[in-house]
């Protein structure tokens, strides 16, 4: 049976800051209500927005919190942990990078930085089941990445070990998920070791095909991959729980391609653009998605090198709106049908 998408909704972690309407839950949240979002998916990681110890262990807490949210005639879609989700996992050569998105009172100490991400996945569980929702955003970390282009050549059962190990470290965090009954979406993105169908594949795999382990789905990734991102639609729907509406462009030259030469956004082959400037399909794509039956939200991620992201988000929410599809619950040519008739059907089979 087809279903509806929800939204348009808005992801606030592009948008945050220490200046007014960004700096606080209910400012933002008026701030998105007045652009025409109806949906929220809030980075946990942002203090300024949320206290995600409290909404785990507080279900008072958690509920006043909703309820701010929700006078501003909004709805949370989902928390997100893509930071401390990169943290699960990580290679030494970006440990200095990553420590960026650590507390202090971890930089400088893997294994305690480590330690306290996989915290952190455990307590956006408890918190999204106090705010009654299904989905959580997240990235998976990566181990293997710096090895993504084989030379030197991959010694023979490396990416084995690493989707073995990747998953000895979500497993325990996608068990939590399942106790509190939420859905754990990676994005599919380079720089993770799950970056497309292939190697989500191997990680479900390794997972013994968790009833937790879904998909955020944000065909930008997949454009500046050249991957066919309608088909991925068709392959991995079942699994796809989650939605990012963001929009990329490919142009290659003679000078730079995929990999992009190690130049500035603006300057890249591959390039994110606000909803509408790039090259995604998206009338494509919300048609497969109702096609499957999905019934998540439509999550607005602003990222363009180019345009303002106030002036983006004020055109996201239209331009959502237009793509949205309210599913039929009848066939078009149901007028011209007949009620069922054994008889008339053998007949029309050539059966006496």
């Amino acid at each position: 049976m087809m279903k509806s998408l929800k939204g348009p909704a808005i992801f606030l972690a592009r948008f945050a800051g220490d200046e007014e309407p960004f700096n606080t839950i209910e400012s933002i949240s008026r701030w998105a209500a007045e652009l025409g979002y109806c949906g929220i998916q809030i980075p946990t990681w942002d203090s300024r927005l949320i206290d995600l110890e409290k909404v785990a262990t507080d279900p008072a807490f958690a509920a006043a919190y909703k309820a701010k949210i929700e006078d501003c005639g909004l709805t949370i879609s989902e928390l997100s942990t893509h930071l401390q989700g990169q943290l699960v996992a990580v290679h030494p050569a970006y440990d200095k990078m990553f420590d960026a998105f650590a507390p202090e009172n971890v930089k400088g100490n893997p294994a305690a930085r480590t330690e306290w991400a996989v915290n952190q996945l455990m307590l956006a569980a408890r918190a999204s089941r106090n705010l009654g929702l299904n989905a959580h955003a997240t990235f998976s970390g990566a181990l293997m990445w710096h090895t993504i282009y084989p030379w030197p050549q991959r010694p023979a059962g490396l990416v084995e070990e690493g989707f073995a190990e990747l998953a000895r470290r979500w497993l325990p965090i996608l068990d939590e998920f399942d106790r509190h009954e939420v859905d754990v979406c990676y994005e599919i993105h380079p720089g993770e070791d799950l970056h497309d169908g292939v190697t989500w594949e191997r990680f479900l795999e390794a997972v013994n095909g968790h009833p937790r382990a879904c998909i955020l789905y944000d065909p930008s990734h997949f454009l500046l991959q050249q991957l066919d991102y309608l088909q991925f639609i068709d392959i991995y729907h079942e699994r796809i729980r989650m939605f990012h509406v963001k929009d990329a462009e490919f142009n290659p030259t003679g000078r730079s391609g995929v990999y992009g030469g190690y130049q500035g956004w603006i300057d890249r082959p591959g390039r994110f653009r606000s909803l509408g400037d790039g090259q995604v399909d998206f009338r494509g794509i919300f048609s497969k998605l109702a096609q499957y039956g999905y019934d998540g939200w439509a999550v607005l991620e602003w990222e363009c090198c180019i345009k303002h992201p106030e002036q983006g988000a004020a055109e996201g929410a239209p331009f959502i709106a237009d793509q949205m599809i309210t599913v039929t619950d009848k066939a078009f040519d149901d007028f011209s049908g007949q009620a069922p008739n054994k008889k008339l059907l053998r007949n029309i089979l050539g059966i006496s």
